[in-house]
């Protein structure tokens, strides 16, 4: 199982896309890395790029990146609205798949080092990756910005963690780490003034605003008994901002930083700009994300603006993301591509699920051509998928039906859970036909040496395994569909009744043809125990599923 991480280094140059160019070149040199984005501001003068791979490749794109950064950015001549210290001012590094935050901390340790060895620009560490707790926020590290580094690196607890403690007038300072996901958003507001955004942002953020005596803005500060000025927490946990003014696009913005989205996800800050602006007599007009985000917190957003509706949230994962994407106007400064700004989206190789995206005719054909695969396995898993969808639609019809508005939500969850069934079904159709090909690599690896002979056994035998639980794992999740399939036949919209019929006959097809590959493949598996054991599973879900079938038919023969 690969090890995935993702980079996303801040460049402070967002106006010359020759500069930008010479520093994403140095990126997709490196093999192993796939460079995902780089979202310019002009404004911000500043460019989020991102980037994916294992660690050791990773590392190196990055090291390549920051170096040349150096070279071709000159901060002594740089001005932009996002604060900023060097010309790449902070490169974090994310845990995308079997990686632990500890091992990516590890990582960045590696390319802090390296930087501040093989080249003249001072690191500091932040995040999971800092070397002391008052280096672990990147505002504190950040403080005074690029102006005051020339003091700063005299002072004995601002000595860098690697590299020497002297001014890079060229390129600043570098702070380095590993975090989780940081969502970068903005909200989009209807005025020019940045000290009404402010106002907004400070109710928004968890650092809140200081406490004012008489007016909130303009009275005296409030100080507590020590002489610290007394904060207002502001509503949204895990939640940086500022107020800024953007000439591009002439509105004044909210700019944040989600630190965490499991304790305030974006549909929660939007909703609270919403709230926050309305009390300043302002409207929120629409807001943007600036690099890339996880699939989740899209789907998410929509499934929440959906209930608020009283409105079923079992729909594709493609619906979700338009009603975020149009609650949230997140397309109102520009165009918003849900498949150039999800990372799955990104990192999904364009051949790791080529039947599913395929439409279908495209389907049907290839299935009829005289290729051996796609073959009966993946045509019954998505004879499968097929069937929940027709529950699942059963479903969402009941939660709208007129009278039955009390029940929106039994139903949102029935077609929720029918949805996750779908979907896994559908990965099932190209898995099946990956553990074909996989057969197939076996066969052909080299058998002119006793060593070669035991590998490519070993290999054959491991392949052939995989072909028997993919059918295996079909037939399971196809039985599981009855549930959701009877249900929608007893207390779904009677309207769509056979509907639901037609779900229970594809669920049975699903079921055998998939019993037909477990059998075939299990005559090539030395695991006799193995074999026994799956073909005793399966066979009981093929009694359990004929059984259902007749009970379910008679549910349907009764309700029409």
């Amino acid at each position: 199982m690969r090890q995935l991480i993702e980079c996303v280094p801040n460049f402070s140059e967002g106006r010359d896309s020759a500069i930008l160019k010479q520093i994403t070149d140095e990126i997709e040199k490196v093999d192993g890395v796939k460079l995902l984005d780089a979202d310019a501001g002009y404004a911000t003068n500043r460019t989020v790029v991102t980037f994916v791979g294992e660690p050791e490749p990773v590392i190196e794109a990055a090291f390549r990146a920051i170096r040349k950064a150096a070279e071709v950015i000159d901060m002594s001549k740089h001005s932009g609205e996002h604060p900023r210290m060097g010309a790449t001012d902070v490169c974090p590094l994310i845990p995308i798949a079997n990686i632990s935050m500890e091992e990516c901390a590890a990582w960045a340790h590696k390319l802090g080092k390296r930087i501040g060895e093989q080249t003249n620009v001072p690191v500091y560490m932040y995040e999971a990756a800092a070397t002391r707790p008052e280096r672990q926020n990147l505002a504190t590290i950040r403080s005074g910005e690029y102006e005051a580094l020339p003091r700063k690196m005299t002072l004995p607890e601002w000595t860098p963690d690697y590299g020497k403690a002297h001014f890079n007038a060229r390129a600043g300072a570098t702070v380095i780490g590993a975090r989780d996901f940081l969502v970068a958003y903005n909200v989009n507001l209807n005025t020019t003034s940045v000290r009404r955004a402010n106002s907004v942002a400070f109710d928004v953020r968890e650092q809140g605003r200081i406490l004012r005596e008489g007016d909130p803005i303009n009275g005296p500060i409030v100080n507590d008994e020590n002489g610290e000025p007394v904060r207002i927490p502001g509503k949204c946990k895990a939640v940086k901002g500022i107020g800024w003014f953007i000439e591009e696009y002439g509105i004044a913005q909210v700019s944040m930083n989600l630190t965490n989205i499991n304790i305030s996800p974006l549909h929660m800050v939007f909703d609270e700009c919403c709230k926050c602006a309305e009390h300043h007599g302002l409207r929120v007009t629409g807001s943007e994300l600036v690099g890339l985000v996880p699939k989740k917190v899209l789907t998410d957003a929509g499934k929440y603006f959906l209930e608020k509706q009283r409105r079923s949230a079992g729909v594709s994962e493609e619906e979700l993301i338009d009603i975020a994407v149009k609650t949230m106007g997140l397309g109102e400064v520009s165009p918003f591509d849900p498949k150039k700004k999800i990372i799955e989206y990104q990192i999904e190789d364009a051949t790791s699920s080529p039947l599913i995206q395929k439409n279908l005719r495209e389907f049907a054909s290839i299935t009829a051509s005289e290729s051996p695969a796609p073959g009966g396995g993946s045509v019954a898993a998505y004879v499968g998928s097929l069937g929940i969808s027709l529950a699942t639609m059963v479903a969402n019809l009941s939660s709208h039906k007129k009278g039955w508005e009390d029940q929106w939500k039994t139903f949102s969850a029935v077609a929720e859970k029918g949805q996750q069934l779908k979907d896994e079904l559908l990965r099932m159709v190209d898995e099946d036909t990956r553990a074909f090909n996989g057969i197939m690599v076996a066969f052909g690896m080299p058998k002119n040496t006793p060593e070669e002979k035991i590998a490519r056994t070993a290999q054959i035998q491991a392949a052939t395994r995989t072909a028997i639980e993919i059918p295996l794992k079909v037939m399971e999740l196809c039985y599981a569909t009855l549930d959701i399939i009877e249900e929608m036949v007893i207390k779904g919209n009677p309207n769509s009744v056979t509907d639901a019929g037609v779900g229970v006959l594809c669920a049975r097809a699903a079921v055998h043809g998939a019993f037909l590959n477990v059998k075939i493949n299990s005559v090539g598996l030395k695991d006799a125990d193995f074999v026994e054991k799956t073909l005793k599973r399966a066979s009981d879900i093929i009694v359990q599923t004929d059984l259902r079938e007749k009970q379910i038919l008679q549910l349907v023969n009764e309700r029409m």
